[in-house]
């Protein structure tokens, strides 16, 4: 496989920008129409199942253990296709992480408000497996479902732009910025949309993704003819 068709895949903005959106989106999708539960931010669910194990809210702790778990599982399984189809000539692997992400996103659309629990479980898996293959900008690493270290990445790139004055290093710091202000787009188009119309929309994060899809595909074309 081709250097370019590797890098391709993580270097991209152009792609990384409907990855991004539909982070956003279902993190906003889950807090907004599952509730009140995170599928990204997992340092929040940490937070709000401790207060409820200490209050003795047992089911309140499981609401919020569910979501945490299936994050882990699927960093796991994010490795496990990265491992075993790296090699794969005819579609790359994160690709194939792809088209896992939509199947399930499409199912979760189904799933009725009584099986929230299931419904955020998925989100979550799903989220875990975007943030485990898909963290790169420009060869720079980024967050593509959570703020926090784009944050302090962008602000340290910031800073050392102030001191050097060199072009590269506000271009990397824009670049972070951009990913927070794209990433902010999608938690308030999912916001509205979510309650608007409800469990169905989050088919519209497997749109966004299936346009990353076919966009590598494009990518691939042109590095090619490079």
């Amino acid at each position: 496989m081709s250097k370019g068709f590797q890098g391709q895949m993580s270097d991209k903005f152009r792609s990384a920008v409907f990855i991004i959106l539909s982070g956003g989106f279902q993190d906003a999708y889950t807090y907004c129409c599952r509730g009140g539960v995170f599928a990204n931010a997992q340092t929040g669910n940490i937070v709000l199942m401790s207060a409820a194990l200490f209050r003795g809210e047992w089911g309140t702790v499981t609401k919020y253990l569910v979501p945490v778990l299936s994050f882990l599982l699927g960093i796991a399984v994010a490795e496990l296709v990265h491992v075993h189809y790296r090699k794969q000539e005819k579609i790359h692997w994160r690709q194939i992480v792809l088209i896992e992400e939509i199947a399930l996103l499409f199912i979760v659309g189904f799933i009725p408000e009584y099986l929230d629990p299931l419904a955020n479980a998925l989100v979550s898996f799903v989220c875990a497996l975007q943030v485990q293959t898909f963290h790169k900008i420009h060869g720079q690493p980024y967050a593509s479902t959570m703020c926090i270290g784009n944050m302090r990445s962008g602000m340290e790139s910031l800073c050392a732009y102030l001191r050097n004055h060199d072009r590269e290093t506000l271009i990397k710091s824009l670049t972070y910025f951009g990913v927070i202000g794209v990433f902010a787009a999608g938690a308030g188009i999912g916001s509205v949309l979510s309650t608007m119309i409800g469990h169905a929309i989050i088919w519209v994060c497997c749109g966004l993704l299936s346009v990353s899809f076919f966009l590598m595909f494009i990518h691939e074309k042109q590095e090619k003819l490079q």
